[in-house]
């Protein structure tokens, strides 16, 4: 029965519930990514509720990136593979000055299985000593090296990845880890900071050596708030900003 009390500390409105079981579904894979969901009456008949609880719930799905509503085709799983350049610019905020988005090039540098430090397996929620795998890489537009980033993913998860992998693949890497590995990102945390430019990244990002810089830092979720990447990046804001919208 899908209610509770009122009275009950642990009330959820009816259509967080239906919103709690789709997202099991989308878990589970009954539905994956890219795919079409049933129509919200075919819900409703489902989970044996209104119509407006299942809209209701798809709605805030919606909100949340989680769903993509088509209109006159149906609601399918939001994918990173969507040709749509505001999926991408969901998780990467960097825009030129002129405010145009534009696509980004991903360029593989490195990538090597190693074991989880102390800080890895606090924040990837691993055992130390566990595998990991970690990868670098640049990311231009057109042509220029705007970002260099550190990647480091559970290694049993991402079992396989390699730096031919991430040379072939022709889509971004958030598809990648979905496509071939069936882990879907829903969301991050960030925290950035200011940094000088050391050797190294300037050398990548051709800037000069302690040139100002942007750090960023990101932890990301799959469902059941699973963290499964954590990514330290520089990006060079010469030319660039990150922008964020607060509703």
């Amino acid at each position: 029965m899908l209610q509770e009390s009122p009275l009950s500390p642990t009330f959820s409105p009816l259509y967080r519930q239906i919103k709690r079981l789709i997202l099991q579904g989308l878990e589970s894979g009954e539905w994956r990514p890219g795919e079409l969901i049933p129509s919200e009456n075919e819900l409703a008949a489902r989970f044996n509720v209104s119509q407006g609880t299942v809209r209701k719930a798809i709605d805030e799905m919606a909100a949340e990136n989680l769903l993509l509503r088509r209109q006159g085709k149906g609601t399918y799983v939001a994918s990173h593979n969507d040709d749509d350049p505001h999926v991408s610019f969901r998780f990467l905020r960097l825009v030129p000055e002129n405010g145009k988005l534009e696509p980004s090039q991903s360029v593989p540098l490195e990538c090597w299985r190693a074991k989880a430090g102390l800080e890895v397996s606090r924040t990837l929620g691993i055992k130390p000593g566990a595998p990991i795998t970690i990868v670098r890489r640049l990311l231009k537009f057109g042509a220029k090296p705007v970002v260099v980033e550190e990647i480091y993913l559970p290694g049993e998860t991402f079992d396989g990845l390699s730096l031919e992998i991430l040379q072939e693949y022709q889509g971004s890497f958030y598809g990648l880890l979905e496509s071939r590995f069936g882990v879907r990102m829903i969301r991050a945390e960030e925290r950035l900071r200011a940094m000088a430019a050391d050797r190294a990244s300037a050398a990548l990002l051709g800037v000069a050596e302690g040139a100002p810089l942007l750090s960023v830092e990101r932890v990301s979720y799959t469902y059941g708030d699973r963290p499964v990447e954590w990514r330290r990046g520089l990006y060079s804001t010469a030319d660039y900003y990150y922008m964020n919208e607060l509703n």
